[in-house]
């Protein structure tokens, strides 16, 4: 008898303690459960209300907000510069020419050809090639002027059309046709009568846009390119850079630099996240 009166208490005290530890255990769940629901509301709100905030501030590289892609496109420094597809769709000089006015050289030239050189080659260069082949085989020939004529005429048409295939900036690389933009800038973007003033404040910029816009446009198709996601940081902190001097400096060319390149205030200033 007195093994079953000590069995039955036992049992008795055991199903006791297992009701309350199992009410404080369920107890003390539910109230974590309400705390962390609480926190993750308060956490998804505070990242809702950073997403709309974000939204809404200009893009640190491209420099405006989004949907609002003419803020580059109406601006003088997209004017100025030469794109890839500009080079890869410009005319090229017809193989048919028979003469060197319709051998014209392509609009854009590679880097080292300005304009002084493009009369030069294109058309005084031709035109004396012309009258020495005519003068000299008219010593000889009188009579057949003006067949002459036309035949040097082919041959320096077949001539310029080589050569402007030659100097075109389509055959230039990536860092070529920069070469090119960087000098178009420089006399765009001076405002002096020193067309080479490459260290206003101006200049500097607008080259860093260039360049920061070659990269980023490389890193949409180059995702994992990690080298020149470092190097696309450090030209926007460097943009920022320049362009808070000038604000210091005077606060109405800051102003007018910024809308020349297409660059809202808000890219530039305070807290840069690439």
């Amino acid at each position: 008898m007195l093994r079953a009166r000590l069995s039955q208490c036992t049992r008795t005290v055991a199903s006791t303690s297992s009701a309350h530890s199992a009410h404080l255990h369920t107890t003390a769940a539910l109230r974590v459960s309400h705390k962390g629901q609480s926190k993750n509301k308060r956490v998804l709100e505070k990242e809702a209300e950073d997403l709309q905030r974000t939204a809404n501030r200009p893009h640190v590289v491209l420099g405006h907000r989004p949907g609002d892609e003419a803020k580059w496109t109406n601006c003088d420094l997209a004017r100025v510069i030469v794109t890839e597809a500009d080079v890869d769709t410009a005319p090229v000089p017809p193989p048919e020419a028979r003469s060197p006015d319709d051998a014209r050289p392509p609009p854009y030239m590679n880097f080292g050809v300005g304009e002084q050189e493009r009369e030069l080659l294109f058309d005084v260069l031709p035109n004396l090639s012309i009258e020495g082949s005519i003068s000299e085989r008219a010593k000889h020939n009188p009579a057949a002027l003006a067949r002459e004529e036309k035949y040097a005429d082919a041959r320096e048409a077949q001539k310029a059309v080589q050569f402007a295939r030659l100097v075109a900036l389509r055959n230039a690389n990536a860092k070529g046709i920069l070469f090119e933009n960087k000098r178009r800038i420089v006399a765009a973007f001076s405002e002096s009568e020193d067309v080479v003033d490459t260290g206003r404040p101006e200049v500097q910029a607008a080259i860093y846009t260039v360049r920061i816009r070659a990269v980023w446009n490389h890193l949409m198709e180059q995702k994992k390119d990690f080298i020149s996601r470092q190097r696309l940081r450090e030209l926007v902190h460097k943009r920022a850079k320049v362009l808070r001097y000038l604000k210091r400096v005077d606060i109405d060319r800051y102003e007018r630099c910024l809308e020349r390149i297409g660059v809202e205030p808000e890219s530039v200033e305070g807290e840069l996240v690439v």
